[in-house]
């Protein structure tokens, strides 16, 4: 099967930085960010240029077809303790539903597990924001915490759900999770 769309990974530039910034304080991405506030100019540069030689986060834009759609990145990388977490928004409805966020997914859970040889992948996700809490548990992940009135959102307490999965886990998952990716006409990164 031909691939139906091609998603890469590749880091951030300079030329993203106003493209991040915009999705960020967009509606549809913003909703699912722990901060309401519009960020201005001036925190957001604090922000980017802060992503040079900060070993403890990566990030990566991600690219449909060759267009920038949203953002992935690892953050509180602990080299000593072997685990780091990560998140991911398509700021680009056009790709919502086409298994994007599925292939991301993967791919930053193999870039994890392989390459950097972590055992540990973690991530913290809205309550509210069920889709991408209940992929994450169909990629493996457990449920580790439930964090009550963690944020405000919209002048209300939210909670957050704390979810991990162990390098020594992923393999039960990851042969159904390629047969998934390959049904949707993926071609798989790290095989």
């Amino acid at each position: 099967m031909t691939a139906l769309h091609t998603v890469v990974l590749r880091d951030v530039v300079e030329t993203d930085r106003q493209r991040l910034l915009d999705w960020r304080n967009g509606p549809e991405v913003a909703a699912f960010m722990y901060s309401d506030h519009q960020i201005s100019p001036a925190e957001h540069d604090g922000w980017f240029g802060g992503m040079v030689g900060d070993g403890r986060r990566r990030y990566w834009v991600i690219e449909v077809d060759g267009q920038p759609v949203g953002l992935a990145n690892l953050a509180d990388i602990d080299r000593r303790n072997r685990r780091c977490a990560w998140a991911y928004y398509l700021a680009s409805p056009s790709v919502r539903g086409l298994g994007v966020g599925s292939y991301i997914e993967f791919w930053v859970i193999e870039y994890v597990f392989k390459t950097l040889g972590f055992d540990k992948l973690w991530c913290e996700v809205l309550l509210s924001n069920d889709s991408v809490w209940k992929l994450h548990e169909r990629y493996g992940f457990q449920r580790e915490a439930l964090f009550r009135h963690h944020v405000i959102k919209d002048g209300a307490p939210a909670d957050v759900v704390g979810l991990g999965l162990l390098a020594e886990d992923w393999p039960a998952k990851r042969d159904q999770m390629v047969q998934r990716l390959t049904d949707k006409g993926y071609a798989l990164p790290f095989t």
